[in-house]
């Protein structure tokens, strides 16, 4: 479920959108203390496939067997276990460019980001200790923030609670 901010746009704690020209700073958005590690992308760099993968594979620093398509990216974003930290975050400026040569994968693109965020957040690990969280934030222009919103929920209105849409 999205919440309205007042300027950012919230869906639970794992994914904001937020004007660029919003008075919230997205540090007001990050996780508590710990180790953290946080991605910034461009979404000018991800107008297609191939760029936002590449953005993913660059910055995540994703394994060799990296399969480059939707399911890949779900699970190595569901995994995460080279990366060493307490929280992680992912900031992608220029949000409303996101797969602007392929608008029909945004839908698909931020489902797997949601689930992301709800898997992090409501995983345990073996001993009984809350895993690491996992949060994005979108900061893209005003005209884009409910094209951003609808599409986020988009997958959701299609399959209900509880399941996994990824291409």
């Amino acid at each position: 479920m999205l919440r309205e901010h007042n300027p950012p746009t919230s869906t639970e704690p794992w994914l904001s959108i937020a004007s660029s020209h919003s008075q919230v700073s997205g540090r007001d958005l990050l996780p508590s203390p710990g180790t953290t590690f946080t991605a910034w992308m461009s979404g000018r760099h991800m107008r297609d496939l191939d760029g936002l993968l590449q953005q993913f594979w660059d910055d995540f620093g994703f394994p060799d067997y990296f399969g480059w398509n939707f399911p890949a990216l779900n699970d190595c974003l569901s995994d995460l276990a080279w990366l060493p930290a307490d929280h992680f975050v992912l900031v992608i400026e220029e949000a409303q460019e996101i797969l602007d040569g392929d608008p029909v994968s945004l839908p698909d693109f931020l489902d797997i980001l949601l689930r992301t965020g709800e898997r992090w957040s409501t995983v345990q690990r073996p001993d009984g200790s809350t895993q690491a969280r996992f949060r994005t934030l979108l900061v893209c222009d005003e005209p884009a923030m409910s094209r951003l919103r609808n599409a986020a929920l988009a997958k959701r209105r299609q399959q209900g609670p509880g399941t996994l849409g990824i291409k």
